[in-house]
């Protein structure tokens, strides 16, 4: 057991969103170009704060092409899961692969200069009755605006669905009733929500907006939410890149100590997990 800023954290926790990455690793061009980010460098930083689970995501700059995920998820001996980028004509063989390695779930990236580049509603149709069969879930990155369309989405495949970094409601969407909407909508069908990478969602100087979407995001959503730092930060600059503390901050802020056991510790077993909160 840790103590970080008075509150007692278990090893047993999960940073729900983090990347890794080889700089000789062949990356498609794109905003950013990737250089060494080590497992062993975020399994640091994470232990540091009681956690001691990662789930490893899949980069868009690398596509489907797994074989830095697959050494993280080996060299990590089963501690750690992992969330891959998939071609809707991907074999049998390669998903049960990625199965056996820890993969849990398929990422489509709707909003990344070289993210998803087909038909995503077609490629989640030809891959659902393959996820459903291994019980896979589907993350996205999408932006708030592209909410209702992903409840119509949801409800039309009957699949688990997590929306990453806070599912685009950013602190300037908190008075946008039509994406609030959505999600909720979203929420009540059984969708998660991580809220990951806190500096993604304020875009105000003032910390009461990022509270307020939060709060509201955590109410909303309730035991279906995870949280993750989204280390290393692909999207800022090095001089920029805040504390590993500094993204539990928001979370320790809005919830009491045994609500943040929540969502750091338990929560993430019943998505990630589900045969090990089973009685």
């Amino acid at each position: 057991m840790t103590r970080t800023n008075d509150v007692a954290v278990s090893h047993d926790g999960w940073d729900c969103h983090v990347h890794v990455f080889d700089a000789e690793a062949p990356a498609r061009p794109g905003h950013y170009a990737p250089v060494d980010r080590p497992l062993e460098a975020i399994e640091a930083s994470a232990a540091e704060h009681g956690i001691g689970h990662l789930v490893i995501v899949q980069p868009s700059v690398y596509g489907s092409d797994h074989r830095v995920l697959l050494r993280a998820l080996q060299a990590g001996g089963g501690r750690h899961l992992g969330v891959a980028v998939v071609e809707p004509a991907v074999s049998d063989a390669e998903l049960d692969r990625l199965h056996a390695a820890g993969v849990r779930g398929i990422r489509f990236n709707l909003v990344s200069p070289v993210g998803h580049r087909g038909d995503v509603q077609a490629d989640l149709t030809a891959l659902a009755p393959r996820l459903r069969e291994r019980a896979w879930h589907v993350q996205w990155y999408v932006e708030a605006a592209q909410l209702p369309w992903l409840a119509d989405v949801q409800t039309a495949c009957d699949l688990r669905f997590v929306l990453d970094h806070f599912g685009g409601l950013h602190t300037c969407a908190l008075d946008d009733t039509t994406a609030w909407a959505a999600a909720t909508r979203l929420a009540n069908a059984g969708a998660w929500l991580k809220v990951s990478g806190a500096y993604r969602a304020n875009h105000s100087p003032a910390a009461g907006p990022l509270e307020a979407t939060l709060r509201r995001a955590l109410g909303l959503f309730g035991a279906h939410v995870v949280w993750g730092s989204d280390w290393p930060h692909t999207s800022l600059v090095p001089e920029r890149v805040p504390s590993y503390v500094s993204l539990l901050a928001p979370l320790r802020a809005a919830l009491a100590p045994d609500g943040v056991a929540e969502v750091l510790a338990r929560q993430p077993l019943a998505l990630y997990q589900p045969e090990k909160t089973k009685p």
